[in-house]
């Protein structure tokens, strides 16, 4: 026997079916992956003591980055500019080369910021894209990671309402990969004496999952093995660090041989090229081109390589 169908009954199933697609839709879009992100970091950038601005080491540089994915995300891990970090080092040396990224850059200072002072040419040229002006930390999300730039040239008081800061960031990340970055370098075979004073950052960064670390300060290039905030090696938890001091400045020479160094070169400048992905990443260091062919092909700067988020 046939059953009648009312007709609101008929009406609202038509307009459940019409809205099924759409609903489906919607799932599929929410479920689809980010797309993943490009990233170019490099510190110890711009020094026009010796060169003009477009014959510089930022330039060669910053024409790597110039040569890349157009949206990608620019990094720049303190010493933007030698030797003082002034305004008219940054408007005559900074500006002319990697200042062409500059609206998606997003900085970290360093000690030659504090040359003059309070970073004062730092945060005038960066403003809003450094975070709250003096504090120099602050974080963002972007292509479904968590991104944190800290400072690691803060008194013990300020390094300490970082701390504080920093955990309660943490604790409100959503995201599943996360990277942080600061200028001076926790673990390093570079020429400046290893310190500490970022051990309780990095413990905390450890304790989260937090993926990778990015440094400057060694006018290098290292790549050094997932540790804990201890130096130990902890491949199942461990933050891994990359120093990347190669930004344009003149390179020095590998000092403190660390026991966790996979990687290392001081014979070429050149960016580090981040391939974030929803779970996972990949780097690849990007030298400038020699002029010349190398007397030692072997001494030649090149890493690449992947791992997953934890």
């Amino acid at each position: 026997m046939k059953r009648r169908i009312l007709p609101w009954l008929a009406a609202a199933a038509a307009l459940a079916a019409a809205s099924a697609p759409a609903a489906e839709g919607a799932a599929a879009s929410a479920a689809r992956p980010a797309r993943p992100l490009t990233v170019y970091a490099a510190g110890d950038i711009a020094d026009c003591r010796y060169n003009r601005a477009a014959n510089s080491g930022a330039a060669e540089t910053a024409a790597i980055i110039a040569r890349g994915d157009p949206n990608a995300l620019v990094l720049s891990l303190g010493d933007h500019t030698y030797p003082n970090g002034t305004p008219a080092e940054f408007r005559d040396c900074y500006a002319p080369t990697w200042g062409q990224f500059k609206e998606r850059t997003r900085p970290t200072p360093g000690n030659h910021e504090y040359t003059g002072g309070k970073a004062a040419g730092y945060f005038d040229y960066f403003g809003e894209l450094a975070g709250p002006r003096g504090r120099g930390y602050y974080s963002f999300d972007k292509g479904g990671w968590h991104f944190i730039s800290l400072n690691s040239h803060l008194n013990a008081a300020e390094h300490q309402q970082q701390l504080v800061w920093l955990k309660d960031d943490l604790a409100g990340s959503k995201a599943r990969c996360t990277l942080a970055y600061w200028h001076a370098p926790m673990y390093s075979s570079g020429g400046h004496t290893p310190t500490r004073k970022m051990q309780d950052v990095w413990r905390a960064l450890q304790e989260t999952g937090v993926e990778l670390v990015l440094s400057g300060h060694d006018h290098d290039y290292e790549r050094l093995a997932p540790m804990n905030a201890d130096g130990q090696p902890d491949a199942a938890r461990g933050v891994r660090q990359f120093v990347v001091g190669t930004g344009g400045a003149f390179l020095t020479p590998f000092l403190w041989l660390n026991d966790q160094s996979e990687v290392r070169s001081n014979w070429r400048t050149g960016v580090l090229k981040l391939v974030l992905k929803e779970n996972s990443y990949e780097w690849e260091f990007l030298a400038v081109e020699a002029k010349a062919e190398p007397d030692n092909p072997q001494r030649e700067a090149s890493d690449s390589g992947a791992a997953n988020c934890h």
